[in-house]
């Protein structure tokens, strides 16, 4: 029992020292985050520490592009080149149909960058439309098109859009009029309105037959995208669209769709080769139905259709108590007739009926009516059962026949029309939207290493400024309340297993029983011959070891076989095995010997003997 207790003592300590440790790393992995975590204030001002440290240590410099681009636009300077429309949008209100929404040139409001500033778009509720001349057109040969930019929804967005129009090249293109109808040849960007988060990636392909042209959208992506719109962080928007018609959608440099212009656009790019044709018609005796009423089956007797489905229950009884002249409303007797109550306009008044406060305490009030039940003879009305219908023909469908306005376009990237400027013509219901370092090259390294200048400088410092785990914590449970429940559980864990495993075990009798060395036992004649019996097995076990040790000192074995005759022997040889034990091991304890003696001094003298074994054996 004394090792069982001391195992149990290691193991809490153990417990101890874990949870010590535990707690140094979470604190130091904090600490690590420039971020305290013990009360809301000190979070606050460290957080404020850490802005000022983190925007003092970054160098901004204005990215420059390092290869071969059509466009770049970091925003550090004044809006050169950016011409503002003067259009109206058609079809609209004529309040809100200038293009009058106000545009920034500013820093971000939150991890500012010291000299990085960005496009912002300052009013809610209005028109905005922006567009700027690429330094040389891009033709779509056999180069790939790399669109990036930069969006920061620093205030959230209800209901608007940040994307980008690649306007194309025509000999009418007057960026002073740019408005809605101007035609584009790729809309790309993120756009949201209630709880609808798109990603845009729209292209306008001319059908070859009619010279018309047919806005395609790429399929959705497959990833929920409101984090992007909500957590007021600056993102990086990409776009690659290469020569072998295939696309990708980056969003902070990681893929979130891909597709083919020519697999995964609706509507497709190609028309379909066959179509329904519009003058077919499905025959009068054309069979649709699958199955059909069985014309051979026939109403059994004893069907009644004229049972109702709920009948009195007859068994039903009065509730005792029940008041049946009691009306279940009454008139308010607090209430009064208002004083400038006019009868002859008004009518007589009358008090506002209340609830019967006799009817709070008994079964019921008013006329006391029987339940319904449900009627067991109520079977409805008969139906003949359904089979298979031996003249279905299946479903109808017109015949096919070849499209007219069929044509195939193998490679759509080679026939989209040439883009010579871009744009941003919005409508948002949030201002304060930023955009900031618009490139548009053929390289996808060009393009990293302008974002690593640009994106990748916010994305420092933000992390920097990100808040300590205890907020984060608390942020998530507020958008999802169940979370609490799991950090209860969390903490309870270890607390109930502390108590489990540390708290002291009772003391069982059997504890008590051996810790009673000062307490005399009554002896019966039972215990004397269970106490012989033992010392005869002792003795037996004693009588080889000695004649061990007699051959090892005279050569020769002494026979000492006899004993438990009378009392008188079994003293002595009990006396004479306790002093060669006492020799040979030094390690018994000298209190348990004497407990032992004044045990077994209470009763006769063979289980004075029995006692003295036990504790020599022990």
């Amino acid at each position: 029992m004394t090792r069982m207790h001391s195992q149990w003592d290691w193991l809490c300590l153990g417990l101890l020292i874990i949870s010590s440790v535990t707690a140094e790393i979470e604190d130091g992995g904090v600490l690590g985050a420039d971020v305290e975590v013990e009360d809301f204030d000190e979070e606050s001002q460290q957080a404020d520490v850490d802005k000022e440290e983190s925007s003092l240590g970054v160098v901004y410099q204005t990215p420059k592009p390092t290869g071969d681009v059509y466009f770049a636009e970091p925003f550090d300077g004044e809006l050169t080149g950016w011409v503002l429309s003067k259009a109206k949008k058609e079809d609209t209100d004529d309040t809100i149909a200038k293009y009058d929404g106000r545009w920034e040139v500013e820093e971000l409001k939150e991890n500012t960058v010291p000299g990085d500033k960005g496009l912002v778009l300052k009013s809610a509720a209005k028109h905005h439309a922006i567009s700027a001349m690429l330094t040389k057109a891009f033709i779509f040969d056999k180069k790939p098109l790399i669109v990036q930019y930069e969006v920061n929804f620093q205030g959230g967005i209800d209901c608007g859009g940040a994307y980008i129009k690649l306007l194309s090249s025509t000999d009418d293109l007057d960026l002073e009029f740019f408005f809605d109808k101007t035609p584009y040849t790729i809309m790309f960007g993120p756009d949201k309105c209630g709880e609808d988060y798109k990603l845009h990636f729209i292209i306008r392909h001319r059908n070859p037959k009619t010279g018309e042209y047919d806005e395609k959208h790429a399929k959705r992506p497959d990833v929920d995208l409101k984090k992007f719109y909500l957590d007021k962080k600056t993102h990086l928007y990409t776009l690659v669209l290469k020569p072998d018609d295939t696309f990708e959608m980056l969003i902070d440099q990681s893929v979130i769709s891909k597709g083919s212009l020519l697999e995964d656009m609706v509507p497709p790019v190609n028309p379909p080769k066959e179509i329904d044709d519009p003058t077919d018609k499905k025959p009068d005796d054309w069979d649709e139905r699958p199955k059909i009423p069985d014309p051979n089956a026939v109403k059994p007797d004893d069907w009644d259709e004229d049972e109702p489905s709920k009948i009195e229950d007859l068994d039903a009884v009065k509730p005792e108590g029940w008041l049946d002249y009691e009306p279940q409303y009454v008139p308010d007797p607090s209430a009064k007739k208002p004083k400038d109550w006019d009868e002859e306009m008004d009518g007589e008044w009358e008090a506002p009926q209340v609830p019967n406060p006799k009817c709070a305490t008994a079964p019921g009030c008013g006329l006391w009516v029987r339940p319904m039940k449900n009627n067991p003879k109520y079977k409805g009305k008969w139906k003949a059962p359904m089979i298979p219908n031996p003249n279905y023909q299946g479903i109808w469908s017109p015949r096919k026949i070849p499209n007219p306005d069929y044509f195939e376009d193998p490679h759509p990237f080679e026939m989209m029309t040439p883009i010579s400027a871009i744009g941003l013509e919005l409508w948002s219901m949030t201002s304060d939207i930023y955009f900031d370092n618009f490139i548009i090259c053929s390289e996808k390294e060009v393009a990293d290493r302008w974002a690593a200048d640009g994106w990748g400088l916010k994305k420092l410092v933000a992390s920097a400024n990100e808040p300590g785990m205890f907020s984060q914590l608390v942020t998530a449970a507020e958008d999802h309340p169940w979370l609490w429940v799991l950090y209860i559980l969390t903490l309870a864990l270890p607390v109930g297993l502390g108590v489990l495993f540390c708290w002291p075990a009772k003391k069982t009798d059997e504890d008590f029983d051996l810790k009673k060395t000062d307490i005399s036992m009554p002896v019966t004649k039972g215990g004397v011959k269970q106490g012989r019996e033992e010392l005869e097995d002792d003795e037996i076990d004693l009588e080889e070891e000695k004649e061990n040790e007699d051959i090892g000192e005279d050569g020769k074995m002494k026979d000492e076989s006899k004993y438990g005759e009378d009392d008188d022997e079994e003293n002595e040889v009990a006396g004479r095995s306790q002093e060669e034990g006492d020799e040979t091991n030094k390690s018994g304890s000298e209190d348990e010997v004497t407990a032992a003696d004044e045990i077994a001094g209470s009763g006769d003298g063979p289980l004075k003997s029995v006692r003295k074994r036990r504790v020599q054996k022990d």
